[in-house]
C-alpha cells in the first residue's frame, strides 16, 4: 500500500482536488491518505472530504488524520507540503503594510517583499519537517507546493540535501493549455518545453505537429486589442518568449506595471488581489463544511491536472511522463546560478524524477531571471546566517520594490513587517535595524 502524507491538509479545496486526482488512477485505489494540519476544524473537514471522495469514487482508500505531524509522517512514501505559515492573516499583513508605503502587490507570494517574508515564516517549519522525515520516512519524496516555491526548495536543499525534494507548480501546464486554446489547436497535439524559474519560466518550445506556434500566436495577439493590454503579452513583446505565469502574478516581479495608477489601469491590474482570493478560500471552506454535513456530492474539476498525483503514479507504476518541476540547478541551465532552484522539464518513472538539462536560456530571459534569484539567494542566506540585514538587502534587490521605494523606506518597511510577524520569524531575524545605521 502506498502512503501519502498531506502536510497542511486544511487547505481543503486543494486537498480535495489532489485526493480526487489520485483516486482516478486504478492502481492507487487502495492508497492510504495520512492527513495533518495544526487546525483541528480544518483537519476534520479534510478527513471528511477524503472519506467522502473515497465513497464517491467507489475506491478502497484508507484515511487517517492527526494533529501530530510526526504521527502523520509514519510510513509515508510521499509527503505533499502545502502549508501556509501564519495563515490568511499573515498574507494580508504582507500585502497591506507594503501598500501603506505605496508598494503595491497583487499576490505577494513568490518574490519581492511578500515572497521574502512568506519564505522566512516557512523556513523554520520546513527545517522541522525535513528533520522529522529524516528520522521517520527518510526514503519518502517531499513534493512541495508551498510558495515561494524557489526559495522553499532552495532552503530544503540547504538544510536537508539528503531528502528527495521537488517543487511542483501548475503554471507551465496551464500556460500550455491557454496558448493552445488561443491558437486553436488541441493541447494534447502540442509539444512544449519551458525553463527558467518558478512563475517566471519561458516557453522555449511550442509546436503543433512539428510546426512552430509562435508566429500563429503573434497573429492572434495582433488581432485582439484586449490581449494587447495583458501583462504577459507585454512581457512576450519585449522579451520574445512567452512567460509561464499569469499576468496577475507577473506584474509584481518587474518594475514595469504597478509603478503608477496609469500603468495599473492600462494593464487592468488589481492591487491586493490576493486578499480577495483568500476571502474566497474561506468561503469555499465554509461551503465544504455544508456539503459534508448535508451529504451532497463534492464538486470536482475534471481530469488529473496536478503534478503530484502524476508523479506518484509514475513512480509507483513505472509509467513514464514528462512534467515541469522545480529542482536545484546542477548543470541544468548554464546561464543561471548553479545551486539555485530552477524550473525545467523532468522525466518521471519508476526510477524517480530526472531533470532535463536545457543548456543556456536566451540571454535576455536569463537576465530577467537573475534579479528574482538574487532576492531568493539573499533570503536563504539571511536565514542560514541569521543576518537581519540580508532581509533588507533581499528586498532592495527586487526590481519592483527598488523602483518604488527609497532604500530607507525599504529598511522601515522591513522593520514594520518584522514587528508584525513577530514569533513567526526565526528569533535571530526579529531585530529592528535603524534606517541609517552603517
Amino acid at each position: 500500500m502506498v502512503t501519502i502524507a498531506f502536510i497542511g491538509a486544511g487547505s481543503v479545496v486543494f486537498t480535495r482536488q489532489l485526493v480526487a486526482d489520485l483516486l482516478r488512477f486504478p492502481e492507487l485505489a487502495d492508497v492510504e491518505f495520512s492527513l495533518h494540519d495544526i487546525d483541528a476544524e480544518r483537519l476534520a473537514v479534510a478527513e471528511g472530504t477524503a472519506r467522502r471522495l473515497d465513497g464517491q469514487f467507489g475506491t478502497r482508500a484508507r484515511v487517517r488524520a492527526s494533529l501530530d505531524r510526526r504521527e502523520a509522517l509514519a510510513g509515508a512514501d510521499f509527503v505533499i507540503n502545502m502549508i501556509q505559515v501564519g495563515g490568511i492573516a499573515a498574507t494580508i499583513t504582507d500585502l497591506r503594510i507594503p501598500a501603506s508605503y505605496g508598494l503595491q502587490q497583487t499576490i505577494g507570494d513568490t518574490t519581492g517583499v511578500g515572497g521574502v517574508f512568506r519564505a522566512l515564516r516557512t523556513f523554520p517549519v520546513l527545517t522541522e519537517l525535513t528533520a522529522d522525515m529524516r528520522e521517520i520516512c527518510p526514503d519518502a519524496w517531499l513534493l512541495n507546493y508551498t510558495n515561494p516555491m524557489a526559495m522553499n526548495v532552495w532552503w530544503a536543499s540547504v538544510v536537508a540535501p539528503d531528502i528527495k525534494t521537488v517543487g511542483l507548480c501548475h503554471s507551465v501546464y496551464w500556460t500550455a493549455h491557454d496558448l493552445a486554446e488561443l491558437v486553436g489547436v488541441p493541447v494534447e497535439e502540442t509539444h512544449y518545453r519551458a525553463a527558467g524559474v518558478n512563475h517566471q519560466a519561458w516557453m522555449l518550445e511550442l509546436t503543433h505537429q512539428g510546426k512552430d506556434l509562435y508566429p500563429v500566436l503573434r497573429e492572434r495577439i495582433a488581432a485582439d486589442p484586449e490581449l494587447e493590454r495583458r501583462v504577459r503579452v507585454e512581457i512576450f513583446r519585449r522579451m520574445g518568449y512567452y512567460p509561464t505565469e499569469s499576468s496577475e502574478h507577473s506584474a509584481e516581479y518587474l518594475s514595469w506595471f504597478l509603478r503608477s495608477p496609469e500603468q495599473i489601469a492600462r494593464y487592468r491590474l488589481e492591487p491586493l488581489q490576493y486578499i480577495g482570493i483568500s476571502e474566497q478560500n474561506v468561503a469555499e471552506f465554509e461551503e465544504a463544511k455544508v456539503l459534508l454535513r448535508t451529504g451532497e456530492p463534492l464538486p470536482l474539476e475534471a481530469g488529473a491536472a496536478e503534478y503530484a498525483p502524476q508523479v506518484i503514479h509514475s513512480i509507483v507504476t513505472g509509467t513514464r511522463r514528462e512534467i515541469h518541476a522545480n529542482v536545484v540547478n546542477r548543470g541544468l541551465i548554464d546561464n543561471l546560478p548553479q545551486g539555485a532552484v530552477v524550473e525545467v522539464p523532468c522525466t518521471v518513472d519508476a526510477n524517480g524524477l530526472t531533470p532535463v538539462a536545457m543548456g543556456a536560456l536566451p540571454p535576455q530571459c536569463a537576465a530577467q531571471n537573475r534579479p528574482y534569484l538574487s532576492v531568493a539567494e539573499l533570503t536563504v542566506e539571511a536565514a542560514r546566517r541569521g543576518d537581519p540585514r540580508l532581509i533588507r538587502q533581499a528586498v532592495l534587490m527586487d526590481p519592483h520594490a527598488s523602483s518604488t521605494l527609497l532604500p530607507e523606506q525599504i529598511w522601515d518597511l522591513c522593520n514594520d513587517l518584522v514587528a508584525a510577524h513577530g514569533d513567526l520569524l526565526p528569533p535571530e531575524l526579529r531585530h529592528q535595524l535603524p534606517t541609517n545605521q552603517l
